[in-house]
């Protein structure tokens, strides 16, 4: 029972890091959309601590497009995470479904007897 429980928890909170990957992925997809209005010569900052740090705009687009691969790669795992650990507990389930339907069977057999 405690490692069922363990699992629900598990995949719970592999649901929580993907709406976070899911919320920076959109958060940065703007951010390329936004780059990519912008001219040639046009001033891109990057906040780095308290302090903005100014940045070639070739070199902020780069950054953006590899944080949305990392992203993007991160969320197919957990997909692939989250699709086996749901298989896992919709065995557990049906498992303990037709333990239940025994156990009924079986007790109806014994009130009739």
């Amino acid at each position: 029972m405690g490692s069922a429980l363990k699992e629900l928890q598990h995949i719970a909170k592999n649901h929580q890091v993907r709406k976070k990957y899911t919320i920076q992925l959109g958060e940065n997809e703007l951010v390329l959309k936004e780059l990519d209005l912008l001219n040639e010569g046009a001033n891109v900052y990057k906040l780095i601590g308290p302090v903005l740090v100014k940045q070639d705009l070739a070199e902020a687009n780069a950054n953006v497009r590899k944080r949305i691969e990392y992203i993007s790669a991160e969320l197919k795992r957990f997909d692939g995470t989250l699709q086996d650990l749901e298989e896992k507990q919709n065995s557990k389930r049906d498992a303990v479904l037709k333990l239940q339907q025994r156990i009924q069977s079986l007790q109806a057999g014994k009130a009739k007897a």
